[in-house]
């Protein structure tokens, strides 16, 4: 072996173009189960659904009155003001302005949540 065959192996085992050869793994065959087990597994899967079923009935849905509230003090004469910016901004942005109305909608949603609070803290006591 002379220096160019050296010279060569170690440009082949460095280079990252070399490619990496493995062998396949050999595919075993499943055995299917037999009815029997497929009978079980079916009146298991039937038994937990219905154990579900009966958990989601005993639970109540939780509304959070927290919304509701801000939703109508959206609306309110209050935040009037703030929503009548915020909407004529979402206007101009929909006629092609370029600007955004994140400001617009921090003041909406300020007036909301401010109004929204004692109304909250009342029902939450």
């Amino acid at each position: 072996m002379g220096v160019w065959d050296t010279i060569t192996d170690l440009i082949e085992a460095a280079a990252p173009w070399s490619v990496a050869e493995a062998e396949a793994v050999a595919e075993e065959p499943q055995e299917e189960p037999a009815e029997d087990s497929k009978d079980d597994a079916e009146e298991a899967d039937e038994e937990e659904e219905e154990e579900e079923e009966d958990d989601e009935d005993d639970e109540e849905e939780i509304v959070d009155p927290k919304e509701q509230l801000e939703e109508d003090c959206r609306n309110s004469k209050e935040c009037a003001p703030a929503k009548h910016h915020f909407e004529e901004c979402v206007e101009r942005v929909e006629n092609g302005s370029k600007e955004d109305c994140v400001e617009e909608f921090f003041h909406l949603t300020h007036c909301a949540t401010q109004c929204a609070a004692p109304k909250l803290w009342a029902k939450l006591k």
